[in-house]
């Protein structure tokens, strides 16, 4: 195994990600529609945040359970804004760290992602999937 392999070798590039100023709605969408658990919030191109699936269910299903998603969408831009939902300052990794680095934060904090900088500005994103998929091609 490769223990110095630059993390952007399995990273995904330019991730799908979500202005810190559009609605709740376009978030959930997001989520949805590429069927993924994971968008970096940005402020421009810098990353500011990350939702994941589990931050958004935990308000959509606690206090909105029975709502179609037109009716979900208008409750939650009327009641919240991305930064109220994101975790700002995520925990990130930075383009030139390994995958082994990943490995490492992904383990320890027990995410599921980790967002990739060069400085402030989102790059890539390597998910636990990335990492799965990167021991099985190396056996």
């Amino acid at each position: 195994m490769k223990k110095n392999e630059s993390v952007t070798k399995i990273m995904s590039a330019n991730p799908v990600s979500i202005g810190q100023n559009e609605p709740v709605s376009a978030a959930r969408k997001l989520l949805d529609e590429k069927g993924i658990h994971h968008l970096p919030i940005t402020d421009g191109d810098q990353l500011v945040g990350i939702l994941t699936s589990n931050d958004f269910l935990r308000v959509s299903f606690g206090e909105f359970g029975n709502q179609d998603a037109r009716s979900l969408d208008a409750i939650l831009d009327h009641t919240y804004k991305l930064a109220d939902l994101m975790n700002a300052d995520p925990v990130s990794i930075g383009s030139h760290d390994t995958v082994r680095d990943a490995a490492t934060i992904l383990a320890n904090h027990n995410f599921h992602s980790v967002p990739v900088v060069d400085g402030a500005r989102l790059v890539g994103i390597v998910t636990s999937s990335d990492l799965i998929q990167y021991l099985l091609d190396q056996y």
